[in-house]
């Protein structure tokens, strides 16, 4: 670890600390009548403005201190992207308590854990989510209370104790409410790994990597008090990404879509459209049907100025391009729940000679480092890698809003480095411009013959088949390979006569002949993880014998 150095004492009020609570506080003074929007269940939109929401989440800061809630208690939250959920951000994390984002698509033991391990004392969830809530019932002892979330003063019956009611604890509250000063290096909110290996890990966000991180990632996403954003990832992943608290920082317009599916993007691509987003984020495998929804509208819409940040997983270029005929554009970006998330962002940089095929390939890359972040690659000896776009190494990074250890939790020491850089598992190259390029999680590189075969290389080209919906690839064991890839495939039309001859043949150009998949599988669904990337630990369990009991 570096060691820090003084120099001559400044003037400024360095003691004056970050707490999210100034950036709602901000929005409240300087733009108090611009519009935050939330779809209801129902489908109808509840709206109200910045000044508005201050005051509600002054109330409910009074009702959390009624309750009991007291600095550095966890508060858990699960609950759809609402205007509560807003709400719930800043006031938990304004007393002094840490939100901890509790994701509704996780295992049953998986959830008991987060909430055993966390030591949550409330419990704020959606009615939807009652079920996953009562069957641990008898498991999380240190859970105080619930307070249930519905869009008015009335609860489901439960068998939860005791509970509360999310509108009727704010009722007779104050609107006013002496925020004290934090240190900001207190957790404001809590998030656990989706714990592909092993139980999830916990990840506690301070105040401080939050703001900054919220500066940055406003900065280069262009929000201005002209925009209207769309929350699309979820704010129990990484905190959303972070970005529903830029809008406020800017005074743009907020939305928040409330209940929504993959299955079902339909109210997503409808608020697009009639609440003229001009920012919005998520993932590919969200960003996919949203497309396929579009291309069956007639008429189309035309965006303008559209800017669609992507990550979790690299999108295909045939998504970006046929987002641009719309007028979007799809934005690459990449991080993790442990890098809060931003770490690259992917924006042309004008003084780059390219011309149009070149421009579309470097925007397949995951970008740019953003600012105050240090990374390093590293080869398996723990050489640094050079930036020639070539050699490959695992991501390490280090910086303000990068974590430096799990919660109580030994897997820190495997996970940190010495100098204290956090070892992402991601296996990538930087070029010579500084465009990093993500070429595979490490346990996800497929080795054949001796030799390594990009699965998220593979993926990309079958998704750009016109008739292909979904493509995972894995490496399987292979008797005389060490291991070979295995290609599953959903099919937009399952009717139509297309082959696995079709799919290798389309993209065969792009590969070896050796780096193609020895099976094209054509299959209903693919599994995946609870935040939506394709769970190639289940799929590989699937399929593990798969090519040697056929040899």
């Amino acid at each position: 670890m570096k060691k820090t150095i003084r120099g001559f004492p400044s003037t400024m009020g360095d003691g004056y600390q970050l707490n999210l609570i100034q950036i709602i506080k901000y929005a409240a003074t300087m733009f108090p009548k611009r519009e935050v929007a939330s779809r209801n269940l129902d489908g109808s939109m509840f709206r109200y403005n910045y000044l508005e929401a201050y005051k509600r989440i002054s109330k409910l800061a009074n009702a959390l201190q009624d309750l009991g809630v007291k600095p550095g208690d966890r508060v858990g939250v699960m609950e759809i992207n609402s205007h509560r959920f807003f709400e719930l951000y800043f006031a938990i994390s304004g007393i002094g308590a840490a939100l901890l984002q509790l994701n509704p698509r996780i295992s049953k033991d998986d959830r008991t854990y987060v909430i055993n391990h966390s030591g949550t004392r409330f419990i704020f969830l959606n009615e939807l989510f009652l079920p996953l809530i009562e069957e641990l019932s008898g498991s999380i002892p240190k859970v105080e209370g619930f307070v249930i979330i519905s869009e008015n003063q009335k609860n489901k019956e439960t068998s939860l104790s005791p509970v509360f009611n999310y509108e009727k604890i704010l009722d007779g509250k104050s609107d006013t409410f002496n925020w004290p000063m934090i240190d900001e290096s207190s957790a404001y909110s809590g998030a656990y790994t989706s714990g592909t290996t092993g139980r999830p890990k916990g990840i506690y966000y301070s105040h401080r990597a939050i703001c900054l991180h919220t500066m940055i990632i406003t900065m280069l996403s262009e929000v201005t008090p002209e925009d209207a954003m769309l929350q699309i990832v979820p704010m129990f992943h990484a905190n959303g990404w972070g970005a529903f608290f830029g809008p406020p920082l800017t005074g743009a317009k907020l939305v928040f879509p409330g209940l929504y599916s993959a299955e079902n993007p339909g109210p997503l691509v409808d608020l697009l459209i009639k609440e003229k987003i001009t920012v919005t984020n998520g993932a590919p495998a969200i960003f996919l049907p949203m497309l396929h929804y579009i291309e069956k509208l007639d008429p189309k819409p035309k965006f303008h100025n559209l800017r669609m940040i992507s990550g979790a997983t690299e999108p295909p270029l045939s998504l970006m391009k046929k987002y641009a005929e719309l007028g979007a554009e799809v934005i690459h970006a990449y991080g993790a729940s442990e890098t809060t998330p931003l770490v690259t962002v992917n924006k042309p940089k004008p003084y780059l000679e390219l011309n149009e095929e070149e421009k579309w390939e470097l925007k397949k890359k995951q970008g740019f480092f953003v600012p105050f972040i240090d990374w390093k690659l590293i080869d398996p000896s723990g050489n640094k890698i050079p930036m020639d776009g070539k050699s490959v190494g695992e991501l390490y990074l280090k910086g303000p809003w990068i974590t430096y250890k799990y919660y109580n939790d030994e897997r820190t020491k495997h996970a940190i480095s010495e100098d204290g850089y956090w070892k992402s598992g991601d296996a990538a190259t930087v070029d010579e411009n500084g465009y990093l390029k993500i070429t595979d999680r490490f346990k996800d590189l497929i080795k054949s013959g001796g030799e390594w075969i990009s699965s998220i290389d593979l993926e990309n080209s079958i998704m750009a088949h016109p008739e292909v919906l979904e493509a995972s690839v894995v490496g399987i064991p292979h008797p005389k390979w060490e291991e070979r890839p295995l290609a599953l495939v959903v099919l937009k039309d399952p009717t139509k006569e297309i082959t696995e001859k079709d799919i290798l043949d389309f993209i065969s150009p792009k590969f070896a002949k050796w780096q193609l998949p020895d099976r094209v599988l054509f299959v209903e669904s693919i599994p995946k993880t609870s935040v939506g990337k394709f769970s190639k630990k289940d799929i590989r369990k699937m399929y593990w014998d798969f090519y040697t009991k056929n040899a």
